[in-house]
């Protein structure tokens, strides 16, 4: 049997990027709560946030540790499976690249490190900065990585020349014009991830009856914080970026919304059975002119689809895989709206901890912001297809012809084996860390 080494290429960075993408959402998201959690610990003297700071900061390095190391493999393989993108695009690709080595990452890890093992032995002023940093650090790492995506899927400024794309202006490169909504989508969907996964603990250990006040506090603060991101995940961040879409990528948002012939006022569709080849959609449920209204502003605008764009000649990517990847994003987002207003509204009734099918709910959905997070990641790159950088550079040509399918079919099982022993390891680590639960107040701990 014949190895393919473009499917498998892909393979490799589909498996790498994916398991990778489980870990910065949550590191962003602790990072704010945490923010959160050590002002009220400081400013207030509260010694139970001052426990739960220390109980999740250790969970937060954990994160980071094991996010680190399934990040760095990524950028080996641009030079071993993707030279001849690595070749075409290096010089405007490589510099968000380096800008998040520089500027955030040792910035991030740096204070982290101040953070961790800072506590008593710097001011208490000193140590909340530490976590502010972390927080601006993960931050920016999270920028300066989306600028790189974004500008294979809106490219701007530079110029082709002598078979190579050259940067000419760094700020268009940094501002395409996808930026901005996609770095504040993939924001709020951290902060989701960090709320719900501080919730989840949370209800865990109240199930347990352990530390029931200082976990109580947390829990009401993950639910407020969640209820906030949730409602922002939909609007303004999940309009802007569909609208961004619409412009600037059709043939994504046709794929994403079943739009399969181009028409005035087109509907939104919140069900349907796709199939490809020619591509369908059946049993549809959809709100009509609503599509066109979200993307516009004007219930009859037209809107392009599949067979039309094929037809003016610009090739759309593969349909059921993004329609479906998106329709389950855009579901589970209403799911964590109603998930948090339902935990807010108990909450305000004071009858929050008494719900335990509730506190058991929000256990089983931590896991849920990382789906969310994966399947929007799918979204973008998939919808993205086939270019690799969208109408400059076909992702069949940018891979590395000299790369054998064998050798990639080996580093693949060998990459599967090393990941699914660090999923395993951070899965004990972290329910091991968990069930200790935070330690219990000490008094002068809280104090400037």
């Amino acid at each position: 049997m014949k190895l393919d080494p473009l499917f498998l290429s892909r393979l490799q960075f589909a498996l790498t990027a994916g398991f990778h993408f489980l870990f910065p959402p949550l590191t962003i998201g602790l990072a704010y709560l945490l923010v959160i959690v050590e002002w009220l610990g400081w400013r207030r003297g509260d010694e139970d946030y001052v426990a739960a700071g220390k109980f999740f900061g250790k969970i937060l390095g954990l994160t980071f540790v094991v996010g680190v190391a399934t990040g760095i493999v990524m950028e080996f393989q641009f030079g071993t499976n993707w030279a001849e993108y690595s070749k075409f695009v290096g010089d405007v690709f490589g510099a968000p690249l380096a800008a998040e080595a520089v500027f955030a990452f040792f910035l991030e890890s740096t204070f982290l490190g101040l953070y961790l093992f800072g506590r008593g032995r710097v001011s208490k002023g000193v140590h909340w900065f530490s976590m502010l940093m972390v927080a601006v650090g993960a931050t920016l790492s999270a920028f300066w990585i989306i600028v790189a995506n974004s500008w294979q899927q809106t490219p701007a400024g530079f110029a082709v020349q002598g078979g190579r794309a050259e940067m000419i202006d760094f700020w268009a490169v940094v501002f395409n014009p996808s930026t901005g909504p996609r770095f504040f989508h993939t924001m709020v969907a951290c902060w989701i991830a960090g709320a719900l996964l501080t919730a989840g603990i949370s209800a865990w250990l109240i199930l347990r009856n352990r530390c029931v006040q200082i976990v109580g506090k947390t829990l009401k603060l993950a639910l407020i914080v969640g209820l906030i991101a949730s409602v922002m995940a939909l609007f303004p961040s999940g309009h802007h970026h569909a609208v961004q879409v619409a412009q600037t990528q059709p043939e994504k948002l046709a794929a994403m919304e079943g739009i399969i012939h181009g028409q005035n006022g087109a509907p939104l569709t919140l069900f349907g059975i796709p199939s490809e080849d020619p591509p369908r959609l059946s049993h549809a449920i959809s709100v009509p002119g609503a599509l066109s209204w979200l993307v516009s502003g004007d219930a009859d605008a037209h809107v392009a689809g599949i067979e039309d764009l094929r037809e003016a000649g610009h090739p759309t990517p593969p349909f059921v895989l993004t329609f479906l990847s998106f329709h389950l994003m855009v579901w589970l987002g209403f799911f964590f709206i109603a998930l948090t207003a339902l935990g807010v509204f108990l909450l305000v009734r004071r009858k929050l901890h008494g719900a335990r099918w509730y506190l058991r709910l929000l256990l089983w959905s931590i896991p849920l912001p990382l789906v969310a997070c994966e399947v929007g990641w799918i979204v973008a790159e998939v919808g993205r297809q086939p270019w690799v950088v969208y109408r400059v550079l076909k992702t069949a040509d940018a891979f590395s012809t000299n790369v054998g399918g064998g050798e990639i079919l080996f580093s693949i099982c060998m990459f599967g084996l090393i990941y699914l022993f660090l999923g395993a390891l951070y899965v004990f680590l972290l329910v091991k860390q968990i069930n200790q639960g935070p330690e219990t107040p000490v008094a002068k701990e809280a104090q400037q």
